[in-house]
């Protein structure tokens, strides 16, 4: 830091707020830390009363917080987000539509780890709504070597959003007590309603007596209309007149997992055909509990992504729903869990 005259000044960066006082009219900074000075701020340093002033000399190797700040934006943002202009260093990215916002950890320990950079996002794996803000960052001196972000600039993307897919969606409840009349479905309006958050179109919708042989025909049912999603609700535990799991392994390709370590949804089943058609077993929690296992893989298959069993089971750190009074989801610890 060094003292200098004012009219010596220009091009350098100011090391601290410069406050102007006007009587009854206003009183706070009209220079701020960290701002550039220039030629025609000369004379309004000088009607404040400053003829020296401390500043941080700026040379050639090193950048100004707000240059900096904007080298970290090209490095860590991803697709589908738009970013704010630098200000005091500072900037935020936000989501440009909904979707999957996803993190590379790895990359960002490693830029932190650089030192005098900080950038800060929310979790990664979680749905987001467009305008959210997703992550900011700064550096945290005033001016910062040139070569520390040249180094920066060798990690990888840190950010991504990835948009959800238009899918089609059948649902398939059962129960003899439904099949029967004897009380109303009351599971299908909530899965319709969770699918309907990512634009789902609903093409089949179906009620299926508790056999193996009818579950499997309303899922063939459901595949020949070409649907991308399955849900298939209720049968879901271990008694011995629960086959809605028998009947979904024997239509799928590919079981992902029965059984999820998460409460609720322990008794979730996934599995896929070799299409890329999902076709999920949906536990009873799902239709009266205001988060469960189902919130946490919608998202990722809504994305285009495959659930595999390693994430399935790095859901378990994370995966105890607090039932909190008000839910804040996903902006809460539920299901942060990775493999």
């Amino acid at each position: 830091m060094t003292v200098i005259p004012v009219e010596q000044a220009v091009g350098h960066v100011l090391a601290h707020d410069i406050t102007r006082i006007v009587k009854d009219l206003e009183k706070g900074p009209v220079f701020k830390k960290g701002h550039v000075i220039r030629e025609e701020d000369i004379p309004v340093l000088l009607d404040v009363g400053k003829r020296n002033i401390y500043i941080l000399e700026k040379t050639e190797d090193m950048l100004h917080e707000d240059e900096a700040a904007a080298v970290l934006r090209d490095i860590t943002i991803g697709n589908n987000m738009t970013a704010s202009e630098p200000s005091e260093g500072k900037i935020e990215l936000k989501a440009a539509c909904g979707g999957l916002f996803e993190v590379n950890s790895k990359a960002l320990i490693e830029l932190n780890s650089l030192g005098e950079i900080s950038v800060a996002s929310r979790h990664g794996n979680i749905p987001v709504k467009a305008g959210e803000v997703l992550a900011g960052m700064r550096v945290i001196p005033l001016i910062i070597s040139k070569e520390k972000m040249e180094q920066a600039k060798k990690i990888e993307r840190v950010f991504d959003l990835i948009p959800y897919e238009h899918k089609k969606c059948a649902i398939i409840a059962t129960g003899s007590e439904v099949f029967t009349g004897r009380i109303k479905d009351t599971f299908t309006p909530v899965v319709e309603s969770k699918l309907s958050e990512f634009g789902a179109d609903i093409i089949f919708k179906t009620v299926s007596d508790d056999k193996k042989e009818a579950i499997c025909d309303a899922v063939d049912e459901a595949l020949a209309r070409g649907a991308d999603i399955i849900c298939v609700t209720g049968g879901m535990s271990v008694d011995p007149d629960d086959l809605t799991p028998a009947a979904i392994k024997s239509k799928c390709d590919e079981v992902v997992t029965y059984g999820a370590p998460v409460l609720p949804g322990a008794m979730f089943m996934l599995g896929y055909k070799d299409n890329g058609t999902a076709i999920m077993g949906l536990p009873g929690c799902v239709m009266f509990a205001g988060r469960t296992i189902f919130d946490l893989v919608l998202p990722r298959i809504f994305a285009g992504q495959k659930v595999t069993p390693d994430e399935i089971c790095a859901l378990g750190e994370g995966g105890l729903c607090l039932k909190c009074p008000t839910c804040i989801y996903p902006n809460c610890g539920f299901g942060k869990g990775h493999p």
